[in-house]
């Protein structure tokens, strides 16, 4: 009798172990981004122990993982864990999860949090009267999972630093943490990269932290940093299938031999999946090869991958370069309506302006989908990224409104301008014929770049613009600002200056009647090109009209109006050697 006690003592010690193993192994492949090896591991633990709120609650982890987060799947085992009786704090923030990836309500979804902390109150030891720690943490878990409009980064950091404060060894809550820091975006970067490095310092050997940490210096453009935390990740673990996708990815429009290396590495590591499947098909795609990846792309959608994610979007890539606008435009559209917001990348807005811009009408479409991610991205490289892809769509398609639109956003949220930037929204405001915006950006631009001819040429353009009569003062004054910086360079800007002179010479004859400001101009003038007849002959006009200004009245009689134009003034003025650009 003790015997078999003993033997089943033994069995029972048996799948408690082989339980704890398979839950470690199908979390550790959850991080891993091994969905399909982590549904796999902790279903059969699920079926060798259903009424586990761990184990539950890890599978339904392990079917939100996915590229297409199986919510429904995740939600009814919760549910039916509750109706078999497992009313379970576990459960309770596995529910809350749901609920937050289902953009539901975030105070029901906190009011699950809450209720599962409550509910495990350290009732004795060290820790009595505090919330448990692993419960902290898979709160913290729940709001860092999904795109930056899913949970509530602060709420979750709050929890996970109260966990960080009772478990003074795990990992885990420093890397969820450094997420959240990254949702929150700004310069948050910093902060992110200190939770990860926290999480290092607790595991030396936690490939995920060096992996984000590298992926934070990419997004930077710090190749150097990026290229040495995805080593340590590397190094730690070298079978590791992440650090090589990001590796890939990295490359892949830069240097197609070493992305092939690392798509080769990501491929031996990763799970055989649809998305090993389809970034196979596009290594074909950016080799060049764009038939054979069409070929792949057709293969995947008469199988098991027809409703992968990713796959529309190949597709369009692979149409475009074969010439069939109509198909790549079709696919684009089904992959834009049902692609997760954190799968769109800016080369996949880039493409769709390239080919929705073949259809007259579409710009409106593909600025509605740029909105969309720049409402949802917390990286500021790639909202930048957004605004000038459509600022440069309406630029193309002649709507200099809606470019000027989105260049002021772009401006805004880079926070400085260079010149080009000055020179850019300045002309496209002037190509808008919006002449008072257009004076007021060349007045910025003159006051940020005073050595440079553009911004008084545009004030001027749209001065002339508004005061087509040139009698307002509007002209005038325009043209004097210009005249100084001209006249920095009397040789290079002769022509321009002439011009201008002429300008000044009509206001202030024939509208102020400033005959001797007049006459001042024209000597200017004659100072450039000494003895043009028709310069003298206009100075010869103006000192008739300043001697007759200053005779007694005379009976009315008739003027002879002279050669060159009415008023004193020529049409045009005369042509000088030199030019201004």
């Amino acid at each position: 009798m003790k015997k078999t006690v003993s033997l089943v003592v033994a069995a029972l010690l048996a799948v408690v172990f082989v339980s704890a193993q398979s839950l470690t192994d199908g979390i550790k492949y959850i991080s891993y981004g091994k969905s399909k090896s982590a549904i796999e591991t902790l279903q059969k633990a699920y079926n060798a122990n259903s009424k586990d709120p761990q184990t539950i609650y890890w599978y339904g982890q392990a079917l939100l993982s996915q590229d297409q987060p199986d919510i429904k799947g995740a939600k009814s085992l919760y549910q039916k864990a509750l109706q078999e009786g497992v009313n379970d704090a576990w459960i309770w923030v596995g529910l809350g999860h749901v609920e937050l990836l289902e953009g539901g309500d975030m105070n029901a979804a906190k009011q699950k949090f809450e209720q599962a902390i409550t509910a495990t109150i350290e009732t004795k030891g060290k820790n009595k009267g505090r919330a448990n720690s692993a419960i902290l943490t898979a709160i913290g878990r729940a709001n860092a999972d999904g795109s930056s409009k899913v949970g509530d980064p602060n709420y979750g950091i709050e929890k996970l630093k109260q966990a960080g404060e009772l478990d003074k060894t795990s990992a885990d809550i420093y890397v969820n943490m450094g997420i959240l820091y990254q949702k929150l975006g700004g310069e948050m970067g910093g902060e992110a990269v200190k939770a990860y490095t926290e999480a290092i310092s607790r595991d030396p050997k936690n490939a995920l932290a060096m992996f984000y940490i590298g992926r934070i210096y990419g997004s930077q453009n710090n190749k150097d940093l990026m290229e040495q935390f995805y080593g340590n990740a590397v190094a730690a673990d070298p079978t590791f299938p992440l650090v090589y996708l990001n590796w890939f990815n990295y490359y892949q429009n830069k240097d197609v031999n070493r992305a092939k290396e690392y798509l080769e590495k990501y491929i031996q590591y990763a799970d055989k999946d649809c998305k090993t499947d389809y970034f196979n098909a596009n290594y074909l795609f950016i080799a060049g090869k764009y038939q054979e990846s069409l070929d792949k792309a057709k293969a995947m959608n008469a199988g098991d991958c027809k409703s992968y994610v990713m796959l529309p979007v190949l597709f369009a890539f692979n149409y475009d370069r074969l010439g069939d606008s109509t198909q790549a435009k079709s696919y684009l559209e089904k992959f834009f309506a049902n692609a997760p917001l954190d799968k769109i990348e800016p080369v996949h807005y880039e493409l769709a302006i390239k080919v929705f811009s073949k259809f007259p009408g579409s710009e409106a479409t593909t600025a509605g989908y740029l909105q969309k991610a720049i409402d949802n991205d917390t990286s500021k490289d790639n909202r930048l990224k957004y605004y000038k892809q459509g600022a440069d769509m309406f630029a193309k398609s002649a709507n200099y409104a809606e470019q000027v639109k989105w260049l002021q956003k772009y401006n805004e949220l880079k926070g400085t301008m260079g010149e080009f930037d000055h020179y850019t929204i300045t002309k496209a405001a002037l190509d808008a014929k919006d002449y008072v915006l257009t004076m007021s950006l060349a007045k910025n631009y003159i006051t940020a770049f005073p050595d440079k001819p553009q911004g008084y040429t545009f004030n001027v353009k749209a001065a002339k613009s508004i005061d087509t009569a040139n009698n307002t003062g509007l002209v005038f004054n325009a043209v004097l600002q210009q005249n100084e910086f001209l006249i920095k360079d009397t040789v290079k800007n002769k022509q321009a200056l002439i011009n201008n002179y002429y300008t000044l010479l009509s206001y202030y004859n024939d509208v102020l009647k400033d005959y001797p400001k007049a006459l001042e101009i024209c000597n200017n003038i004659l100072t450039l090109v000494p003895g043009e007849p028709q310069t003298l002959r206009i100075k010869g006009i103006i000192e008739k009209n300043m001697n007759n200004k200053n005779k007694p009245p005379q009976p009315p009689a008739r003027p002879a109006t002279p050669q060159g134009g009415t008023g004193g003034t020529p049409a045009k003025p005369p042509t000088g050697t030199g030019s201004h650009k």
